[in-house]
């Protein structure tokens, strides 16, 4: 079976193209892309938070797959990345780009719940990652990618991510599933 996904953003390929120019390679693979898309269908309208906008591949994903009641709030530390999702994605009323550290940002949040969080930044993963699932709601989603080794890895980060993961799947209020796809993916589904 080909997983190739074939109902891409409209937006992905001139969000590519200036992430080319800007040196940009953090961005989701699309296979990622595509289950952030599902995901959010999931959840007519739904709460959705993204920790690492970057360039907006993966908030482009998230909205193709939102409906027109949903609201996707996004949190990057690089105001010069998150520029470029500004410029192709920002006339869409359903975003909120945030410019700043995410950390500080998932600390100082007093709001609602999210339906499906995708922490795709050291922010709400491998830090702040209790508050970050704090702010899941009943039922929500938390997706992490990028868990299989990956070139330029720090020789201690494998470490961190098998701490990550052991402490995710411990976890008696979220339901875990890792999938050994894309670039790695750790699905957690809030129980309690």
């Amino acid at each position: 079976m080909d997983d190739t996904p074939n109902r891409l953003p409209t937006a992905l390929p001139a969000l590519r193209s200036r992430a080319r120019e800007a040196g940009f390679t953090m961005s989701s693979e699309d296979r990622t892309g595509s289950l952030l898309a599902a995901l959010a269908a999931t959840r007519p309208g739904g709460r959705v938070l993204e920790l690492g906008t970057g360039v907006g591949e993966g908030a482009a994903w998230l909205l193709s797959g939102m409906d027109r009641a949903s609201r996707l709030t996004t949190v990057e530390l690089d105001p010069a990345v998150q520029a470029i999702a500004r410029e192709q994605l920002g006339a869409d009323p359903r975003v909120t780009f945030v410019c700043g550290d995410g950390g500080s940002w998932l600390e100082d949040f007093d709001g609602a719940p999210f339906d499906l969080v995708f922490a795709d930044t050291w922010p709400g993963k491998f830090t702040h990652l209790d508050r970050s699932l704090d702010l899941v709601a009943p039922g929500g989603t938390y997706l992490i990618d990028d868990l299989v080794p990956q070139p330029g890895w720090p020789e201690s980060h494998e470490a961190s991510v098998d701490g990550l993961l052991a402490g995710l799947d411990g976890r008696e209020d979220f339901r875990c599933v890792r999938l050994a796809w894309a670039s790695g993916l750790l699905m957690a589904v809030r129980t309690a």
